[in-house]
């Protein structure tokens, strides 16, 4: 895959700062949520030839086309009418910064309402008879309610779900930026902000829209939905069997430390997590990946490594393990590739298969929700400090479970 030295509006630019607030929300649905009968229906209604939905669908889909008057097929009443009824794309706004040489973008998006969401571009280049891939991260919500220490998206605290255009016109952004390099997507993974699977309906929605080959057209197998173990929602997508690649965010097998770092972990305690996604793996076929963030002193020891083998030994699971990006209200720092190779290993000894991830776009931000948080605004340095207190303690306490076994 060529790699462009540089792309259109892809070049580095001061992000503004944006409003979060605004009086009213746009009331026309987004052209890319609604499934393709019905904007069939809407057609039929509105007198128009059948063709003219296909028009629009290419236009808008496939097409270099980012509103209806670009549309340039249809009659001019007909675009007039389509942009009263929906809107081409729900983003309103749209700053990138790249990293990494061009192989990483970070999108900030803005929404009608102001709130800001992030997605993430991440090409790999051809290596070791691997094909080039050109992964996409896009975001559920608007912030997050799991409130996982580690992520900057946590730290912002919860505004809103998304609807599936929302989620959607992330993914048909990038593509339309790809088309002036002569790229195209070839994966999409929903691992921004937000959980998934607690915006589940519109998250299915917006994956149904991203695989259907009449639209976006990206194969099933080739979308992966990320929880961080929303068991409720993994039921769900047992009772569909797609195909759909599921990843967990695990983070920790051991109870009092998996609390610490995923407040799910109380609601949803990791081995009926894990027992879930068994039963999607069997249901589908489809390999479970389990995520580990790795942190130094935290969830990286030689325990952890076999309290995770001992958890995960023997089922249909990838594990990948991916050094934290630090963030400025937590204390802790990423493991050191020797603690984690270390880790690695015991799982590679139990058959799991294990990869070693590295850090995309560290130098703006690519972790979800870190340049989110910064136009929300720091906190002063007392509350930083004070968070920072407030996790050393948890983090003492939860560490004292778990060597005492009661954990």
């Amino acid at each position: 895959m060529r790699v462009p030295a540089h792309a259109p509006r892809v070049e580095e630019r001061p992000v503004p700062t944006l409003s979060v607030t605004s009086p009213s929300r746009d009331p026309r649905p987004g052209y890319a949520g609604l499934p393709a009968d019905a904007l069939a229906a809407w057609f039929a209604e509105a007198g128009e030839a059948g063709y003219r939905a296909k028009q629009v669908a290419d236009a808008l889909w496939t097409g270099r086309a980012a509103t209806f008057d670009e549309v340039r097929q249809l009659p001019s009443a007909l675009r007039a009418r389509l942009a009263d009824a929906f809107r081409a794309s729900t983003i309103v706004a749209t700053d990138v910064r790249p990293a990494d040489g061009g192989l990483t973008g970070k999108a900030l998006h803005r929404l009608d309402d102001g709130r800001s969401i992030e997605s993430v571009l991440m090409r790999y280049p051809a290596r070791g008879g691997r094909r080039a891939r050109t992964t996409l991260c896009i975001s559920s919500q608007a912030g997050c309610a799991v409130g996982c220490p580690f992520c900057a998206t946590g730290e912002l605290g919860f505004w809103r779900d998304l609807d599936a255009a929302e989620i959607v016109d992330q993914a048909r952004f990038w593509r339309h930026e790809l088309l002036a390099t002569d790229e195209r997507l070839t994966n999409i993974v929903f691992m921004g902000m937000g959980e998934p699977l607690l915006n589940t309906d519109a998250v299915l929605d917006a994956a149904a829209a991203l695989s259907d080959p009449t639209r976006f057209g990206l194969g099933a197998r080739h979308l992966t939905i990320s929880t961080s173990g929303v068991v409720p929602g993994i039921e769900r997508l047992i009772a569909l069997a797609p195909q759909y690649t599921l990843a967990v965010s695990l983070h920790a097998a051991r109870p009092a430390l998996r609390s610490l770092l995923v407040p799910l972990e109380r609601r949803y305690p990791a081995t009926e997590v894990v027992a879930a996604a068994t039963a999607y793996a069997e249901a589908t076929g489809r390999r479970v990946t389990y995520e580990m963030v790795m942190i130094a002193g935290i969830n990286d020891t030689p325990a952890d490594a076999h309290a995770a083998a001992e958890l995960l030994r023997g089922r249909l699971a990838h594990v990948n393990l991916i050094p934290m990006n630090p963030v400025a209200h937590t204390p802790w720092q990423p493991s050191s590739p020797d603690r984690i190779e270390a880790f690695a290993n015991v799982l590679r000894a139990v058959g799991l298969h294990t990869t070693v991830r590295r850090n995309r776009g560290v130098d703006i931000g690519a972790a979800c929700g870190q340049l989110a948080a910064e136009l929300a605004g720091a906190p002063t340095p007392a509350a930083v400090a004070r968070r920072r207190e407030l996790l050393v303690d948890r983090s003492a306490d939860a560490l004292r479970l778990a060597g005492s076994g009661v954990g």
